[in-house]
C-alpha cells in the first residue's frame, strides 16, 4: 500500500477503479456480525431512506487517511460507536449532495471536496437506511469542527489500516442479556465493527486491487 500511497496520482487511480468497481465484486460480508444473517446484503425493505456517508481521504506528511466518528453516547442509535460522517438523504438532495452537507454539519469541512465515485449501497436494518458511501478526497489536511452535539471525537485512520491483517480481529458485543461477536477493525484502543466496517472492507477491496496494479483493467 505504501507505493500507492506516495504517488501524486493516487486520487486520479482511485476514481478510476471505483469506476470500474461495477466489474468486480468486492465481498464486505467478511466484516459483518455474527447476528446480521447477510441483511445488509439483501433487498431493503420499501420502508428503506436513502442515506450517504463520506470516505473522506486527506494526506498529511505523505500518507493517507480518513477521519472516522465517535457519536456521542447519548445518541439514541448507535451511540457511542465509531462511524463514517454521513446522514440521511433530505428531499431534494442527491446523495452527493447529502454527503457534502454531513460533512460540512459533522466535521466542519466546508472547503473544496471532490467526490471520486461511490461504494455499492449498504441497508443498515438497525436504523432502515439505505446507505450508500462516496470516496472523496480533500487537499491538505483538514482542520476539524466536529459538531459537538453529535461527534464526541474524531480518529483519524490511516488508509493503510484497511490492507493490514494485523489490523483486523473480534470482538463481543452485548446488547441486554444479548452476547454476540463481530469481526472488526483496530485502531489502537478503540474498534471498528457493524455497516461501518463492512464498507470499509468493500472499499479495503478496491484498493487491493490498485496495490496490485488492477486499477486499468
Amino acid at each position: 500500500m505504501k507505493a500507492i500511497e506516495t504517488t501524486v496520482d493516487f486520487p486520479e487511480r482511485l476514481s478510476v477503479a471505483l469506476a470500474a468497481r461495477g466489474r468486480h465484486r468486492y465481498d464486505g460480508s467478511t466484516l459483518a456480525p455474527e447476528l446480521s444473517y447477510g441483511r445488509n446484503f439483501g433487498p431493503p425493505p420499501p420502508s428503506a431512506r436513502p442515506a450517504a456517508v463520506v470516505v473522506l481521504l486527506f494526506c498529511r506528511d505523505g500518507r493517507w487517511y480518513i477521519p472516522l466518528t465517535i457519536r456521542h453516547a447519548a445518541l439514541g442509535r448507535h451511540g457511542g460507536q465509531i462511524s463514517l460522517p454521513g446522514g440521511a438523504v433530505d428531499p431534494g438532495e442527491s446523495v452527493a449532495d447529502a454527503a457534502r452537507r454531513e460533512l460540512a454539519e459533522e466535521l466542519g469541512v466546508f472547503r473544496s471536496v471532490d467526490l471520486l465515485g461511490q461504494l455499492g449501497e449498504c441497508y443498515v436494518y438497525v436504523s432502515d437506511f439505505r446507505v450508500t458511501p462516496c470516496i472523496a478526497v480533500v487537499r491538505g489536511a483538514p482542520r476539524w469542527q466536529p459538531h459537538d452535539r453529535e461527534v464526541e471525537r474524531v480518529v483519524e485512520m490511516p488508509l493503510d489500516t484497511l490492507l493490514d491483517p494485523s489490523c483486523r480481529g473480534t470482538m463481543s458485543i452485548e446488547r441486554g442479556p444479548l452476547v454476540f461477536r463481530a469481526p472488526c477493525l483496530r485502531l489502537g484502543q478503540d474498534c471498528v465493527w457493524g455497516a461501518t466496517s463492512i464498507m470499509l472492507a468493500e472499499f479495503a477491496g478496491v484498493l487491493h486491487r490498485l496495490d496490485n496494479g488492477a486499477d486499468h483493467s
